[in-house]
């Protein structure tokens, strides 16, 4: 061996002995246990513990050599070869410190008479991880192997098998061996000879003072050796008192040898006496599992090495449980270990455990939170309980609200900028769901402000809002694992809101580890769990389920024997017993050994410093196999003080108790002495702290044996009285989430509630609060909930009597129902709710979120009639018809109010009257634009626009004035005004949940003349993600529509696009959003031809979604014209002139029909001619790819007519060509960003049917640079195009090449490869030409 020092085992022991001087230092050690402060103690401590393990080492060591070494005959005389004389010892050099040695500085020993020896190390797959913690003095301790590096034959070695095979057929050989090695230990750890008389049996022996004062032996006949042995096993007295009594073994303790080696040494000379008849079942069969115990001792010396009296507390020893070991799950540890590594490789996953309670389904998450935290990841838990379904989402989004706190300390700046922009203007919509996002961007923290019952945020609008969070706090360097324990309790819709983002996570690349455990054996087939499953697979997550059952035997007597400190051979016995009672649950199992303890069946002995137990008693008791019962049966002798608190907190539920809500409890005279039983409850295993520093039950099971406590007739009215305890002391303190548990436990007592009137609106107002409070988190189930509860307290004559909160009530709940998607539901309150109202003005409210609710659904002739109705009760006019000249004087009189007005007006705040007005208004003109004419649109506009202009200002101004941009659409100076003022009013009055509408309104129909599209685009896409996220999903999807339309317009590339919206169809199924599905369908197929024809990208539903459109020759069918503009754009962009002509023609027949608000605005404000105009009207519209409101701009099209009828009919060709560029330069000098490039391609192709050879290719150029400055990379490409086709038919094919190769490579960026196709093929032809004239240039 490289770098040792070989020594005879008995010189290193003389060595030691002088060293350390044992005899003398074990004194020193034991009175360290009584002053362990001092330093010299202290290093007394280390220099012990350190010789100790260096011999149990060379015990290991030695062992192992004698198991592997054959003497199948017994030829050879196993007394002179099992001796300290025969041995070497081999010392590292290396590990020595100075003069000192160290504890594992043992290299390998040697046998002398057979030439074996072997090396003694660590696994070689553990050296990397021991020298990084070779500075930790303070732990010893390691796992060794062995490896013989003798050059003897090998055939004179046994194999770990063979020699397990040899022990059995040599039993008697064995005993023999086992003798001797018992007095190789004695010599090795006393320093001293095997004495004579060593197996006699002590008769002097007898506890020291200390040990009496624990317990004290009884008196027995110890005459003889077997009799002690077959006394012992029988169990004929009580073990608990009995010292060590061979005379060795108390020679052993006396010079402070660990009681471990003297149980072991006496174990080793027990094998010797089973001819004697003894039933010694703790004698060691063969030197194999000596090996195999040393092998322990050496693993973890703390543990089973050492004698270590500090888990004795007030002379009460505690079962030493490994609270963070994970028994007999290396299978499951595996699998959850390797899907959360895949996850922070950026595939989201979920995990479900099932198992009965007690399994450990718990413990096999926690053993992944280490190494979860180890990478960067967090952990976020919640726990559910029966009482959860009254709270459905709470849990789920108090689960999230937890990572912002654990961000505060690693990458707040990183994650918080993140946030900022992200989320922007609707900051405050992820604000109210997850306060605590606060401590991340205090400077976005705003007052909060009360929720409109009408824009209360639903469950996919959370679901959306958290899955954004999650794309922003995740990442591979940050992973989150959700686990939610217990998720047989939760309600569909927390599982729901699971199912979407994880979902997802799977398509937009978030970092999630979902976990779920349940009890598999309390759920049917039918459980949401499964629902959850199904969906997640559907959704291509990866889904893992494992189950638990209880632990086989082998493990559970690891488990045994690792609380007991003690060797696992001699657990084996008691462990099949228990195994039996327990069915190998782990947590039935702890809870069991705890009730032997207590019931004297499993007792410490203080002499031999080792837990005993009567196998045949306890096999004999009728102990329950129920572990609940047997914990009501432990708590029912409990103090007073104690089992309230148990009952209390049981009450309480599942989830965390915070020590304020027992403090609240102790400063009543009923609950005074409750917190008295706090320490006793963590002593005795009830209760720990969590990381957050609350209160929670070990298990769940414990808190059934608590709340069993109290009997089932008193449940009641004991969560009654406890309710009202605490409310009576919270009453008008901010107790924060309190309030829901004081409601839940109040709300037990209905039937004692309702006796008393004063009580009942007492508390009937505690639930409404209860309710406001579940509002303001998202949270509308609960909320629903808790005002149905207050409602159910109210006496019967509550609206005569209870007026003002009867009407709180019913609003309230009818706008959570809302919020719910109960939209029925909600219908049926509001129509109670208005029939009990004593005035007009206590309806308004109502009948406004009846025409939300009406909106929602799609009925907007019922929103209408809702509006009008109220508005006509309000005194305003509203007409059938409006005539066209009506009209246009009342957009005159309006635009004109508006620039006489100064900015102060912003500033007034419009009355309440004016305020219910300006509401219907605004919700009138959203309905009319869908079932009634154009005109009165533009009327309900105005009148809006003219309420806030004479009265004030108020949060329905901004939506106000951005629909009437769309009656001034030409008018610049006018939109950009009337614009900036609406955007400012909207950040004034932080009206997240109207930005969906503002920005459709703005950045879809109106921005696009002054800002770039990519940036309209951008706010866009903001505009439907507020939408999903505060519960306006149809506004969103109509900024999606917009957004996928901007998006083709300004070039954005092809695949990135159509990725983005395979995205929104997946975001309208996971949200079970139909409407709108066929048309973003529409947009996809249009995209899919743009990237190759569809050949490759098109997706099943194209067809069903054409057939969406209906019948095409149905004049009243208003969806042709769409249909048309895709047809049109495909036929385009594929080449089929022909048919991109016939579906224009299409197009402009159909709207000509249909738009009669735009000839209006495009008569009125051009001052041409109705017919002019809507001419041009339609040529704008022909070209777009993008659907805009007033100018749809595109190079398409009327470049694909000028081709069409260049030859044909020169003079249109013409004349649509100067139409197009008149109102192209108009466009162009309020935007150059999005419009010179295409007016320099109008002007080129008009300059070529004029035969200008020069200005043309100026502008063929001036159009590619625009284009290539704005980004518009498709347009760039068909400048380039466009410019070569006219180079080539000029014969300039050298330069038409130049061009060619510039438009592919910018379709190639863009994505389309129908285009890089087309123009390749372009180019081939053209290179022919080229080489045909350099031939003849030759």
């Amino acid at each position: 061996m490289a770098d040792t020092t070989l020594f005879p085992l008995r010189s290193w022991i003389e060595s030691e002995a002088d060293e350390d001087k044992l005899h003398d230092g074990s004194k020193k050690f034991r009175d360290l246990e009584e002053d362990n402060n001092t330093p010299n103690n202290s290093n007394n401590n280390k220099r012990y513990k350190e010789s100790i393990i260096r011999r149990t080492t060379i015990a290991y060591g030695i062992a192992e050599l004698l198991k592997r070494s054959s003497n199948e005959n017994g030829e050879l005389d196993e007394t002179n070869i099992i001796r300290i004389d025969n041995f070497t010892v081999s010392i590292s050099n290396s590990k020595q410190r100075g003069s000192s040695r160290s504890w594992d500085d043992i290299e390998g020993v040697g046998m002398i008479s057979s030439g074996f020896s072997l090396m003694i190390e660590e696994p070689s797959y553990l050296r990397g991880l021991l020298e990084r913690e070779e500075n930790c003095d303070s732990q010893m301790g390691r796992c060794l192997e062995v490896e013989f590096t003798s050059a003897v034959p090998q055939e004179n070695l046994m194999t770990g098998t063979e020699a397990e095979a040899a022990t059995v057929s040599m039993s008697e050989q064995e005993n023999n061996r086992c003798n001797l090695f018992a007095r190789l230990l004695y010599e090795l750890f006393s320093c001293e000879p095997f004495p004579d008389d060593a197996l006699a049996v002590d008769a002097d022996a007898t506890p020291s003072k200390e040990e009496a004062a624990q317990k004290r032996a009884k008196s027995h006949d110890m005459s003889s050796r077997k009799n002690l042995m077959v006394t012992r096993a029988r169990g004929d007295f009580d073990r608990a008192e009995i010292p060590f009594q061979i005379r060795c073994i108390v020679r052993m303790q006396k010079l402070g040898i660990p009681a471990s080696i003297c149980l072991m040494t006496q174990n080793l000379l027990e094998s010797a006496l089973r001819e004697d008849g003894g039933q010694l079942h703790d004698a060691y069969e063969s030197l194999g599992a000596v090996g195999e115990d040393l092998h322990l001792l050496l693993l973890d010396p703390d543990r089973f090495l050492f004698d270590d009296e500090s888990h004795i507390i007030q002379n009460d020893v505690q079962l030493l449980y490994r609270k963070d070991k994970l028994y007999g799950r290396d299978k499951e540890e595996t699998l959850i270990t390797d899907a959360f590594c895949r996850v922070s490789r950026g595939e989201s996953e979920a995990f479900f455990i099932g198992g009965f309670s007690g399994s450990g389904k718990s413990m096999l998450v926690n053993s992944l939170r280490d190494r979860v935290k180890c990478v960067g990841g967090y952990t976020i838990k919640h726990k559910f309980d029966p009482t959860s379904q009254e709270k459905p989402l709470s849990g789920v989004i108090s689960a999230f609200n937890q990572i912002c706190l654990m961000i505060r300390g690693r990458a707040r700046p990183v994650i918080a900028k993140k946030l900022g922009e992200e989320f922007g203007v609707d900051f405050s919509l992820l604000m109210r769901l997850l306060p605590n996002v606060g401590v991340l961007l205090p400077e976005h923290v705003r007052p909060v402000i009360n929720v409109d019952a009408g824009e209360a945020m639903n469950a996919r609008s959370v679901s959306f809002t958290l899955l954004r969070f999650v794309r922003v706090v995740s990442s591979p360097s940050h992973p989150v694992m959700l686990f939610l324990d217990d998720i047989q309790w939760a309600d569909s819709t927390a599982l729901d809101v699971i199912q979407k983002i994880l979902s997802d996570a799977k398509t937009m690349g978030s970092y999630m580890f979902f976990v779920g455990t349940y009890r598999d054996n309390e759920v049917q087939v039918d459980h949401p769990i499964f629902d959850l499953m199904e969906k997640l697979e559907i959704s291509n997550v990866q889904t893992t389920k494992v189950s638990l059952s209880g632990l086989d035997q082998e493990d559970l007597n690891t488990m045994i024997s690792d609380a007991l400190c003690l060797y696992p051979r001699i657990c084996k016995s008691l462990s099949g017993i228990i195994f039996q009672k327990t069915k190998g649950s782990p947590f039935f199992v702890l809870e069991f050994m705890q009730s032997l303890k207590s019931r004297g069946l499993l007792e410490y002995n203080f002499h031999q410093k080792r837990w005993v137990w009567n196998e045949d008693i306890i096999r004999a008791e009728d102990i329950t196999d129920n572990v609940r019962h047997l914990l009501s049966s432990k708590m029912n002798g409990l103090s007073d003080n104690l089992q309230t608190l148990l009952k209390i907190m049981a009450c309480f539920g599942s989830s965390c108790t915070s020590e304020s809500v027992i403090g609240y409890l102790s400063e009543s005279v009923e609950y005074a002495e409750v917190r008295n039983g706090l320490e006793r409850a963590f002593i005795d295993g009830f209760i720990v702290t969590n990381e957050e520093g609350s209160l929670q039950f070990v298990h769940d099971k414990v808190r059934e044996a608590a709340y069993n406590l109290i009997p089932d007739s008193d449940k009641r009215q004991f969560h009654y009285h406890l309710g009202k305890a605490l409310n009576s002391i919270c009453d008008g303190k901010d107790v924060g989430d309190t309030i829901f548990l004081i409601a839940s436990l109040i709300n037990h007592g209905k039937e004692w509630i309702l006796r008393d009137e004063e009580l009942s609106i007492a508390f009937a107002k505690l639930n409404m609060k209860a309710g406001k409070r579940a509002l303001d988190g998202c949270d509308h189930k609960t909320a629903y909930s808790y005002l149905e509860a207050a409602l159910s307290l109210l006496p019967e004559d509550h609206w005569e009597n209870h007026y003002d909160l009867s009407l709180s009530l019913n609003f309230l709940m009818a706008g959570a129902a809302k919020s719910c998607c109960q939209y029925v539901e909600a219908e049926q309150i509001l129509r109670r709710f208005s029939e009990r109202c004593r005035c007009f003005e206590d309806k308004l409210p109502s009948y406004y979120l009846l025409s939300q609710i009406f909106q929602t659904q799609g009925r907007v002739v019922d929103a209408y009639d809702t509006c009008s109705f109220v508005l006509l009760q309000l005194g305003e006019t509203i007409p059938d018809l409006v005539a066209l000249d009506a009209v246009k004087t009342m957009a005159k009189d309006t635009l004109t109010m508006y620039q006489e007005v100064d900015d102060d007006w912003l500033e007034r705040k419009m009355e309440d009257e004016t305020f219910h007005k300006l509401q219907f208004y605004t919700s009138i003109a959203y309905s009319s634009f869908f079932c009634k004419s154009n005109s009165l649109l533009v009327y309900f506009t105005c009148k809006a626009v003219q309420l806030s202009l004479q009265k004030g200002i108020c949060e329905h101004t901004p939506l106000s004035l951005l629909q009437f941009t769309g009656v001034v659409a030409n008018n610049d100076n006018a939109v950009l005004r009337i614009a900036k003022n609406a955007l400012s009013l909207q950040e004034r009055f932080d009206l997240a949940a109207q930005i969906p509408e503002l920005y459709i309104t703005f950045y879809g129909r109106i921005a696009w003349r002054f800002e770039p599209f990519q940036d309209c685009a951008n706010n866009l896409r903001r505009g439907f993600e507020t939408g999903l996220s505060s519960g306006n999903n149809d506004l969103g999807l109509q900024c999606a529509v917009q957004l996928i339309k901007t998006n083709i317009f300004s070039g954005s590339n092809l695949k990135s696009l159509l990725n983005e919206i395979d995205y929104y169809l997946h975001l309208l199924k996971t949200f079970q959003i139909s409407r709108g599905i066929n048309l973003i369908i529409t947009f996809r197929e249009t995209v899919s031809v743009l990237i190759d024809k569809g050949q490759a990208t098109s997706i099943k539903g194209s067809m069903e979604a054409k057939a969406a459109f209906g019948d095409l020759n149905d004049p009243g069918n208003r969806l042709r014209d769409v249909f048309y503009f895709h047809q049109a754009i495909q036929a385009y962009w594929s080449g089929y002139t022909e048919r991109c002509h016939h579906y224009i023609e299409k197009y402009m027949s159909v709207t000509g029909q249909v738009v009669r608000l735009t000839t209006f605005q495009m008569e009125f404000y051009h001052g041409k001619e109705a017919e002019d105009a809507l001419m041009v009207m339609i040529l704008l519209l022909f070209y777009i790819l993008l659907n805009l409101y007033l100018f749809s701009i595109s190079n398409v099209t009327g470049l694909n007519s000028i081709d069409k009828y260049r030859g044909k009919n020169s003079f249109k060709c013409r004349e649509i060509a100067r139409n197009c560029i008149s109102t192209m330069r108009e466009a162009a000098a309020n935007s150059d960003w999005n419009f010179t490039n295409k007016l320099c391609l109008l002007e080129a192709e008009q300059q070529s049917l004029s035969y200008n050879h020069c200005q043309a290719i100026a502008s063929y150029d001036a159009s590619i640079t625009s284009a290539r400055k704005s980004g518009f990379i498709h347009e760039q490409g068909l400048a380039c195009e466009k410019a070569g086709f006219y180079h080539k038919r000029n014969g300039a094919v050298c330069k038409a090449a130049e061009y060619f190769k510039q438009a592919r490579e910018c379709y190639e960026e863009w994505g389309s490869s129908m285009k890089v196709d087309f123009i390749q093929g372009e180019l081939n032809n053209v290179q022919i030409l080229v080489n045909s004239e350099l031939a003849r240039g030759r």
